[in-house]
């Protein structure tokens, strides 16, 4: 029996050991991919929405008929607002401008390729998003916005996380903390993003329920818009967190569950995209 030990044990530990690692590898490989995979869905799913915008509310702004802006978003236009139409142009006029550059923004090729690129492009995303939110924020308490109180909090408490996430993403770069830098940026990518996790999010959800359901569709209030309303961002931004923590575990059934989420994530990201084209966005070009 000893003999046998002494001979077998040396070849068993490099093959387990090599097998352990293998394993780790793949779902290292696996766990990647599905977050490269879910990034190219969403980035393709703002897109979407960015042509959409632009197409609809610039449309209307190109044939000087800007009542058409309150088929889709009510007191979009409010005849003798000046300054109260004047922001709400500027939204989304930046919404598409930042939906565009968050995307550039976060390609790593683009960052090794074009640094000097990366670095302007990056400070016109934030003082965008920065002052998109500020707009923002105008809308929802002083132009009547549509929903409850606990919406507009929600809303708010976006606008507050984009500035806090713009402002730390700012400092990590200036004071060359590039791992945290970008840390904040994906965060402020994911925060920035929330208009549009809303609007795929209901979507999903009234096509799960085939109708509205858990709010009213007339005055837009109820249980779930107002759980949307904070869900918008503050999911996204867990996901992120656990992500973070599932690659740097060292468990692989931590990063082989985080890859199937990442997956799952994708075919819903996928849906609720496909839905809001279908039902929000297509119907109005």
């Amino acid at each position: 029996m000893n003999s046998h030990t002494a001979v077998s044990m040396p070849r068993t530990a490099p093959t387990s050991t090599a097998g352990a690692g293998a394993r780790r590898g793949t779902v290292d490989t696996v766990l990647a991919w599905s977050a490269r995979l879910w990034f190219g869905v969403a980035i393709l799913g703002q897109l979407l929405f960015a042509w959409y915008v632009a197409l609809f509310y610039g449309g209307a702004l190109a044939h000087g008929d800007l009542t058409q802006w309150n088929k889709v978003m009510p007191r979009g236009y409010v005849a003798g607002d000046t300054a109260g139409n004047a922001a709400v142009g500027m939204h989304v006029l930046v919404a598409v401008v930042i939906t565009v550059g968050g995307a550039l923004q976060l390609l790593s090729p683009l960052r090794r390729l074009a640094p000097v690129f990366h670095r302007w492009n990056g400070r016109v995303y934030v003082l965008l998003a920065v002052a998109s939110s500020l707009v923002g924020l105008y809308m929802v308490w002083f132009r009547g916005a549509v929903g409850g109180l606990v919406q507009h909090v929600g809303i708010s408490g976006n606008a507050v996380l984009i500035v806090l996430c713009a402002a730390l993403a700012v400092h990590h770069a200036r004071a060359g903390r590039i791992v945290l830098h970008r840390r904040w940026a994906l965060r402020l990518f994911l925060a920035v993003s929330g208009v549009w996790f809303f609007r795929i999010g209901l979507m999903a959800w009234i096509v799960a329920n085939r109708g509205p359901a858990g709010f009213d569709p007339v005055t837009f209030q109820g249980p779930f818009l107002s759980f949307l309303s904070f869900a918008q961002y503050l999911l996204p931004l867990a996901v992120l967190e656990l992500y973070a923590r599932a690659q740097a575990s060292d468990s692989v059934a931590a990063r082989g569950t985080m890859a199937a989420v990442m997956l799952g994530l994708s075919a819903a990201t996928a849906a609720g995209s496909a839905a809001a084209a279908m039902i929000l966005w297509l119907p109005h070009l």
